[in-house]
């Protein structure tokens, strides 16, 4: 399918005529799915009756709606249609939609979408250049029976091991870290899959899942262990290879404090007016400073506590040395505005006086941007006109009609 958004000047989309049918639901496929979307995919959202994607539900916070912001947050520039898979004239619908679709994604668990003949081998007998996405909690083999909550993934993969402020008190990570890293890793395996479709001619079926998404989220850590064998324990906001980097006490609020080379803690220790002390040979050399951190910290904290937090990051910064206030995300908000990044994009909802407000894609691209085409829809907002679509499993749709304009474009 295909179209153009005024928001792109005109242009299409980078993924525009890529048509998503999209099984997925909470955190990891659909953020997957709003990203392809943003960048011009047209996403098909299939939903359960009466309740669909449980974020719906997932509140406080709500919005002036009644809708929770959760769903808000990962479902924009999507349809909704809701699909029965328990009834055959629905399964039909759902099959037909997966058989035009140039990407299919699905995060049930292993086998499900097998039973209801929506498995990769089932599309791709009919679709064989669909590009299959299936996402899980621990994969498909031994772990498939293990559900897939990302506060496992942290717990289980790792992660909360090295988090937190004490040995014996780990922490989880303040938000979905492990399902938004696996969203971005089955996204760049479906754009990489639909590269060799434009190649080749030939789909494929692709699978993530959070802990090996995890895994490798860890990078030094986890590096740290396969490639030297050591296992990284709790250091709170301190770096196990880099010191000073983590946060340090001034008169006011906790300053971040990024010191990564030698010559950046030189410069540290004079605006502390401590220069003695980036000459003492147990901390000239950051391996050093890694051995002998907690007298390093100390001698540093006892100096900057005297200033400040905006006076020192002044200071600081004027010297070359990264730093950073700890802002809340109204801070965070105002910072990134601030710096012309444009954070927040509103979207017109019809019928409503009010736009959604929602963060914006980080991508930057310069001749086919992200465009914010509609809200998240409302549960079945489109069922009706996507089953029009689709028309009846006795009238398959001419293979054309997955590159050529259709009514659902109609309102892009």
């Amino acid at each position: 399918m295909s179209g153009h958004s005024e928001a792109t000047g005109g242009m299409g989309g980078a993924l525009d005529g890529i048509l998503v049918a999209d099984f997925s639901r909470v955190l990891a496929g659909p953020y997957a799915t709003m990203l392809l979307a943003d960048l011009g995919a047209d996403v098909v959202k299939v939903e359960r009756p009466g309740r669909g994607d449980d974020t719906r539900s997932w509140g406080p916070p709500y919005d002036a709606d009644g809708t929770a912001t959760y769903y808000l947050g990962i479902n924009r520039n999507k349809r909704s249609v809701v699909l029965d898979l328990t009834d055959p004239a629905e399964l039909a619908a759902a099959r037909e939609l997966a058989r035009r679709a140039d990407v299919v994604v699905q995060n049930f668990r292993p086998g499900t979408m097998e039973r209801y003949g929506l498995g990769y081998a089932d599309v791709a007998a009919d679709n064989p250049d669909v590009v299959y996405c299936s996402i899980t909690g621990f994969g498909s083999g031994p772990g498939a029976d293990l559900p897939g909550y990302d506060l496992l993934a942290q717990a289980m993969g790792g992660l909360m091991s090295v988090t937190g402020a004490r040995a014996d008190e780990p922490v989880k990570a303040g938000v979905a870290v492990v399902d938004v890293i696996t969203g971005l890793h089955a996204t760049v395996g479906i754009l990489a899959a639909l590269r060799h479709r434009d190649v080749t001619g030939a789909g494929q079926h692709l699978e993530v899942n959070l802990l090996s998404s995890l895994l490798s989220m860890l990078v030094n850590q986890a590096s740290g262990y396969v490639s030297a064998g050591v296992v990284p324990g709790i250091l709170g906001n301190a770096h196990p290879s880099v010191v000073p980097y983590q946060l340090l006490p001034t008169a006011d609020r906790p300053l971040a404090v990024a010191v990564g080379t030698d010559a950046q803690f030189v410069a540290l220790c004079r605006v502390l007016g401590i220069p003695d002390t980036a000459e003492d040979a147990r901390y000239a050399r950051n391996a050093g400073r890694v051995r002998d951190r907690e007298s390093l910290i100390a001698t540093l904290s006892e100096r900057t506590a005297l200033l400040t937090a905006d006076d020192l990051a002044t200071a600081l910064r004027a010297a070359g040395v990264p730093c950073g206030p700890v802002n809340d995300l109204a801070g965070a908000f105002d910072l990134a505005t601030e710096l012309g990044l444009d954070p927040v994009v509103e979207i017109d909802r019809p019928g409503r006086a009010w736009p959604d407000r929602q963060v914006a894609n980080p991508i930057g691209l310069a001749d086919t941007p992200p465009a914010y085409r509609r809200p998240a829809p409302r549960l079945g907002e489109h069922t009706a006109q996507v089953l029009a679509w689709l028309g009846t499993p006795q009238e398959p749709a001419s293979p054309a009609l997955r590159t050529a304009p259709t009514p659902l474009e109609e309102n892009r």
